[in-house]
């Protein structure tokens, strides 16, 4: 009988010891020299419905770096090929961006979202992209060029988000995951463009649900970086009038009738006249008066196409539907918003307060 005590006492110890330790008396890797943490992952498509799956190894060493891309049917299968072919063990506690391509996004990326999310040892911070053009060709061009270049990468992200400034979208896991599941609202991710062995922002793709269904570029951009959260643009050049605004900061108010036909979006902008080759006298007061119809005419036109191509595409990524919302009444169906967005009576009404250049 005491003999039979201490065995399960014995036990007893030795299942809390597992416990403690991850319910499992099996422990992970952890010697740094035996390990290649994953910096990013470059995702495209394959033949027949694979994936074509892409890093640099080894990710953080002077060692020589290369490109290793391995066509695969799920994205944990290609880690597994990775750490088949590759001398350390590959984890991916330390990945800082997704790159997706194009023809990815425009197929859905639900289940590579959710790959992510259930993975406990990523970070929800991971910044997700989309490019235009063959990213792993770029890789391997510029590796021996530019040293740390996804380094370089993640940097330039992580400056525009932590600045708050408009320039480009930046949009982490958290932030996709949000907008994808939370009703009244579409997802957007930033989109670079791949050409002549270099890299540049393109503008924002705009998501369906989790499909990329358009991708509005130059001054239609800028509107959108004014429109949503941040409010605020360092430069926002106006070509066709060739006039530069700088500083640019934007209140918005958006205003639904009882009968839900009528939107009214009323934009409030401080800003300045950072340079002007046209051919007004913007010293005299009523020739600037006459230039800031103009900006307004312009970011009103401009404004009102791209919130009607939102309309035409049933995307809401400004989230337009929570002004919906009232207290004590049930909300509606995001699906029943949409139909109602999409023929309802846009009207936009800029505010503007200029200061003209000074000596």
């Amino acid at each position: 009988m005491i003999l039979r005590k201490k065995i399960a006492k014995k036990f007893s110890i030795l299942f809390i010891a597992v416990w403690l330790t991850g319910c499992a008396p099996f422990t992970e890797n952890n010697i740094i020299e035996e390990l290649a943490p994953v910096t990013f992952l470059s995702l495209r498509k394959g033949d027949e419905g694979k994936i074509k799956i892409s890093t640099i190894l080894p990710p953080l060493s002077k060692e020589k770096k290369s490109v290793m891309t391995r066509e695969v049917s799920l994205i944990k299968e290609g880690l597994m090929v990775f750490n088949s072919n590759f001398y350390q063990e590959m984890k991916s506690g330390q990945m800082r961006m997704l790159i997706i391509n194009e023809d990815i996004g425009k197929e859905g990326i639900m289940s590579i979202i959710n790959v992510l999310l259930n993975d406990p040892d990523i970070s929800l911070r991971i910044y997700l992209v989309v490019v235009k053009g063959n990213f792993e060709g770029y890789l391997e061009n510029q590796l021996d060029k530019q040293d740390n270049l996804d380094y370089s990468f993640y940097r330039m992200l992580k400056h525009y988000e932590e600045k708050n400034q408009g320039e480009i979208s930046v949009v982490n896991l958290h932030e996709f995951k949000n907008l994808l599941y939370t009703p009244y609202s579409d997802p957007f991710l930033p989109v670079f463009k791949i050409e002549n062995d270099a890299i540049s922002y393109e503008g924002t793709a705009l998501f369906h649900n989790d499909k990329l269904v358009e991708i509005i570029t130059t001054f239609d951009d800028r509107i959108f970086q004014l429109l949503k959260d941040d409010y605020y643009l360092s430069v926002l050049p106006i070509p066709d009038l060739e006039v530069v605004l700088g500083h640019v900061r934007s209140n918005t108010k958006v205003e639904i009738n009882n009968s839900l036909s009528t939107m009214t979006y009323t934009v409030n902008l401080d800003s300045r006249i950072e340079e002007y080759r046209g051919e007004k006298q913007i010293f005299e007061p009523k020739e600037l008066e006459d230039l800031k119809k103009e900006i307004q005419f312009k970011l009103e036109k401009q404004t009102q196409e791209l919130i009607k191509k939102m309309q035409e595409l049933k995307v809401d990524p400004l989230q337009l539907g929570i002004h919906t919302l009232k207290p004590f009444s049930k909300p509606m169906d995001e699906k029943e918003w949409i139909e109602i967005f999409k023929k309802m009576d846009i009207k936009i009404d800029y505010q503007l307060n200029i200061v003209p250049l000074t000596d």
